[in-house]
């Protein structure tokens, strides 16, 4: 692998804000797209987003450029559409007829640039909830996802930006699609990734499990278990361990490292569904052995004999995590007037080493318009 990003070359024009649309654009600059954020003179609103808004413009607006203009004033919006002229891709999440009525509709974009990319990030794709608003928890409640995470009559959100992320996620591998397209046939594509849409595929095993048994599954805090051991078990300092065993090797090595060895020759244990169905006084046997040691102790066996367990973490101790402290486990922004950060880049590798761009700095509000404004104007003078 050379030192090239994949994308390295392409322009991407982005005008999102929140998560869904900025999370496109970060993952196509980590790629090493040249990403150009544009946002109001007062910059993005949620820059100043505090508590658990605080993390969402420096998460997913790493690596990109800043260009101030307001598009209400008919000089920066004409700015705004020779900039467009000078791109591959442009990002955006606002409403159909907003971008209509500033000519940036994806229709109109390509009648001048048959060759751009348009991605949009929407509550919807097309169909009778199309103009609707949305954002992840309204989605999560519709699509069943908050009900399969909450207990019955609690519904509940998952504890991040999961489908904004996610939907994000889809608009980027949309564009990637188009790319490969377009440098077949020269033409390049709108783009649509919808909120609800990326949720519902989300929920889609448990839509499933009905079409073909005509079951519902109950929530996640109420589900039948599948497996012998799958379940969280205090520690005697009052830390919590999550442990497993799914597999006949796994139950074999549990019962082993935690010293219940007598349990492999218990003839009412010896099959997968016996296993199961003893839950209620296996357990119990295991939760007395976590019960009888510290936390730190109970990882160490865990780790020593090759078990299926997790501890019981929260966001900001993996800082302390020594795999996210790994060589390219975690990269530092730096955040204008702020303070610096670490956080993660891709999950992926390629030949073995992250994929990052060498810049994962936050732009200060316009930053860049005399970068990029100033070419424009020396292109069009050319």
């Amino acid at each position: 692998m050379t030192n090239a990003l994949p994308l390295e070359g392409v322009r991407v024009v982005e005008m999102s804000h929140m998560v869904m649309g900025p999370s496109t654009g970060m993952f196509l600059s980590f790629l090493g797209a040249e990403v150009i954020k544009v946002e109001p003179p007062q910059g993005d609103k949620t820059r100043d987003l505090t508590g658990m808004g605080a993390g969402f413009f420096p998460t997913f607006n790493r690596g990109k450029k800043s260009v101030a203009l307001n598009i209400k004033d008919p000089d920066d919006l004409a700015k705004l559409h020779a900039l467009l002229k000078t791109a591959d891709v442009f990002v955006e999440n606002f409403r159909d007829e907003t971008l209509a009525r500033m000519g940036l509709a994806p229709d109109q974009l390509r009648k001048t640039n048959p060759s751009m990319i348009v991605a949009s990030c929407k509550g919807f794709l097309k169909g009778p909830y199309e103009k609707r608003a949305a954002m992840d928890e309204v989605v999560q409640m519709m699509t069943g996802m908050a009900y399969m995470t909450g207990p019955t009559g609690r519904p509940l959100r998952i504890g991040s930006s999961a489908n904004d992320i996610m939907g994000g996620l889809f608009a980027a591998y949309g564009v990637l699609a188009a790319l490969i397209a377009r440098n077949k046939t020269g033409e390049g594509a709108a783009i649509r990734s919808g909120l609800f849409e990326n949720c519902l595929l989300l929920v889609a095993q448990h839509m499933v499990q009905f079409d073909i048994e005509g079951t519902e599954s109950p929530p996640m805090p109420e589900r039948v278990f599948s497996w012998p051991v799958y379940d969280l078990f205090p520690t005697s300092d009052g830390r919590q361990i999550f442990v497993g065993a799914a597999t006949d090797g796994q139950w074999e090595k549990l019962c082993k490292g935690l010293g219940l060895d007598h349990l492999l020759e218990d003839p009412r244990l010896q099959s997968r569904p016996d296993q199961i169905a003893a839950r209620h006084w296996t357990l119990p046997l295991i939760a007395d052995v976590v019960a009888s040691r510290p936390y730190d102790d109970m990882l160490r066996i865990m780790e020593e004999n090759d078990l299926l367990f997790a501890p019981v973490a929260r966001p900001a101790e993996m800082y302390d995590d020594p795999h996210v402290n790994r060589d390219g486990g975690l990269f530092t922004s730096k955040y204008s007037d702020k303070r610096d950060f670490r956080a993660p880049a891709l999950p992926v590798e390629m030949d073995g080493r992250p994929i990052v761009s060498l810049n994962v700095d936050i732009p200060a509000i316009g930053q860049h318009n005399t970068e990029i404004l100033g070419n424009l104007n020396m292109e069009a003078a050319q």
